[in-house]
């Protein structure tokens, strides 16, 4: 069984400013967002940056963490014994037990293809969903949510991967 890097969060979290800054690219998809958003190269210049970027930084945190669910299986398993007292006994036939089937089936689906697989389908299932309804009450148009989705479908899958292999 690995030794879980708990730095991967931290590092994922850095996936979607990186991504961003192509992605969103004016010889990508930033003239057409930027289009499609309302957004003007004025407004792009105000706002602080650094509390932009931070802010950012720390949501992209929360969404690598709601990853490590969505990714990694064998989180579940945990969860569901995670109120028996057994489980702080190293010695209890319940620790024995974990210990026996995380040794069995401890690495079962985690790569990086995996995660990315579900880092997707995170993205389709709850990005698309939640863009897509803000967009209809803001009257925002359907390349919005395309390039909008896009970005945090790919950013999604790519930060499933990282912590589905490494974490």
């Amino acid at each position: 069984m690995r030794e879980p890097h708990m730095y991967v969060p931290f590092l994922a979290a850095l996936i979607p400013m990186v991504i961003g800054f192509i992605w969103y690219h004016p010889k990508v998809f930033g003239k057409a967002w930027m289009a499609a958003s309302g957004m003007t190269d004025e407004k792009m210049k105000s706002g602080k940056m650094a509390l932009i970027f931070g802010l950012s930084y720390l949501l992209s945190l929360f969404v690598a963490v709601a990853l490590v669910f969505a990714t990694i299986h064998q989180t579940h398993f945990f969860s569901i014994l995670a109120d028996n007292p057994e489980i702080k006994d190293p010695t209890s036939d319940l620790s024995q037990f974990i210990k026996g089937f995380m040794e069995k089936y401890g690495e079962n689906f985690r790569t990086f293809k995996h995660g990315a697989f579900h880092g997707t389908l995170f993205g389709i299932l709850t990005a698309i969903p939640i863009l897509g309804t803000n967009a209809l009450f803001e009257r925002k148009s359907a390349k919005y949510v395309f390039i909008n989705g896009g970005y945090w479908i790919v950013t999604m899958a790519l930060m499933g991967g990282v912590i589905c292999a490494f974490l």
